[in-house]
């Protein structure tokens, strides 16, 4: 037997969607559309020649990289909350190719990371975390929910 309140205020009809409902793919892919069409995040002009991490040999192909690892940062920020700089480091490390030595784990550039993080605290999508960190905050949440259900839906906004 369900609870009545419970039927009351979800109706069959309806969906929630969060983050976490969407798959990780599209969310991002549209997050970072949204954030190319808003122009509020800023691209530095060190963005197009910068490697992202020491393991790499290039800087990333794609000219919108720097949209896309924003919107899979600030995906991790809401799902686990409370990640600093350090954790996206590790995140985003990958291995470093040494010749005929074996591979060695080699975090990712840290400038990338906190420039990101910067970024997002001045969009008021992201905030300190007390107990370090960044986490959500209420704003961020209404408008990584809002491009989730559009991203779900396949809607452009």
């Amino acid at each position: 037997m369900a609870c009545s309140l419970y039927d009351d205020y979800f109706k069959e009809d309806q969906v929630i969607t969060t983050v976490k409902d969407v798959d990780d793919a599209k969310f991002i892919a549209a997050f970072s559309q949204h954030l190319k069409r808003q122009g509020r995040f800023e691209i530095p002009k060190w963005a197009d020649i910068v490697k992202t991490g020491k393991a790499k040999e290039l800087a990333p192909y794609d000219p919108d990289w720097l949209y896309v690892r924003t919107a899979s940062m600030v995906r991790k920020v809401y799902i686990r909350g409370g990640i600093g700089v350090g954790a996206f480091r590790k995140i985003y490390g990958s291995q470093h190719r040494r010749g005929t030595c074996t591979k060695k784990f080699a975090k990712a550039s840290g400038k990338i990371a906190r420039y990101i993080l910067q970024q997002l605290e001045e969009m008021g999508l992201v905030e300190q975390d007390e107990n370090g960190g960044r986490r959500i905050t209420k704003e961020g949440q209404r408008e990584l929910d809002t491009v989730a259900v559009q991203a779900a839906t396949g809607e452009e906004d």
